[in-house]
């Protein structure tokens, strides 16, 4: 169950990283849907499909690891 938790971060990580190289290039991903998503006065490219991708691969990793 924690290997859930710990995957939360990777997952995070790589959204952000792949949906800004997706955004500089002009697209939104088609299916992935890349918007900037905006908390308080920062704004940043994010993709919910992603971040669910990540963390599902993220949480295989760790969870096969222990």
């Amino acid at each position: 169950m924690i290997a859930l938790y710990k995957s939360i971060v990777p997952g995070a990580l790589f959204s952000w990283i792949v949906s800004m190289i997706l955004m500089n290039g002009g697209t939104t991903g088609g299916a992935l849907y890349v918007h900037n998503m905006t908390i308080h006065t920062v704004s940043f490219p994010w993709s919910w499909m992603l971040f669910v991708g990540g963390s599902a691969l993220a949480w295989f990793i760790l969870f096969a690891m222990e």
